[in-house]
């Protein structure tokens, strides 16, 4: 358990629900389908991939809201960009963070074959260095988090201060597959997740809600 691979269905849901849920959901596009193909093809990796059910409230949260500027910290091979990508305001542009040649590739062919290449910058090296080299102007609108989870917490810190009155944080994985409630597990990632979802429920600068969405994800909004 404490070495599964994510998985994009949620763990709360049975096969048949889940189905259901997908069902009555915008579907997936032949880019989605065609990069959820590239990505199974890695392997055991693949779970890291976001499912549909996130991609399509991703764009339309990045819609909703109106974004601008985004930031997505943990590409992989670039579902979650692409689907961000797709909602963002006329001119909007997106900064992409992650370590992976190999994966992000992919990522690259995804976002030509959808014609979103000139809305997302890619930063290949560690995530932290990258945003302290951000403007310290709290101009973000929205940030996507699907990194190392042991890395969440300073993520968070770097971005809260650069997002705007009213702007969204999203954290991936934040219920690890149920762990997080478990008083036996003691691992290095659910207890960094934890320590995340504790930070940004006290935190009184945001707004937070834990969405039982897939794998859990957390959504804080700038007061």
């Amino acid at each position: 358990m404490k070495n599964r691979p994510m998985s994009p269905r949620s763990f709360l849901l049975d096969e048949t629900m889940t189905a259901y849920v997908l069902g009555h959901s915008e579907p997936p596009d032949p880019v989605f389908e065609w990069v959820t193909e590239q990505t199974e093809a890695l392997g055991p990796v693949a779970g890291m991939q976001i499912g549909p059910d996130q991609g399509g409230l991703l764009t339309m949260l990045t819609r909703f809201a109106r974004v601008g500027n985004a930031v997505e910290v943990g590409t992989f091979t670039g579902s979650s960009a692409l689907c961000i990508a797709r909602g963002l305001a006329p001119g909007g542009r997106l900064l992409c963070c992650d370590v992976s040649e190999e994966w992000t590739a992919i990522a690259r062919e995804v976002w030509a074959r959808a014609g979103v290449s000139d809305r997302i910058e890619l930063r290949v090296g560690p995530a932290s260095d990258t945003l302290r080299t951000l403007p310290s102007d709290p101009v973000i609108d929205l940030a996507f988090i699907d990194a190392d989870k042991t890395g969440y917490a300073d993520y968070y810190e770097q971005l809260v201060p650069r997002l705007r009155p009213g702007g969204l944080i999203i954290a991936d994985n934040t219920l690890w597959h149920g762990q997080v409630v478990d008083p036996t597990i003691d691992d290095a990632n659910v207890n960094a997740i934890r320590a995340y979802n504790d930070r940004a429920a006290a935190d009184d600068r945001v707004m937070t809600v834990l969405l039982p969405l897939a794998d859990g994800l957390t959504v804080s909004q700038k007061r």
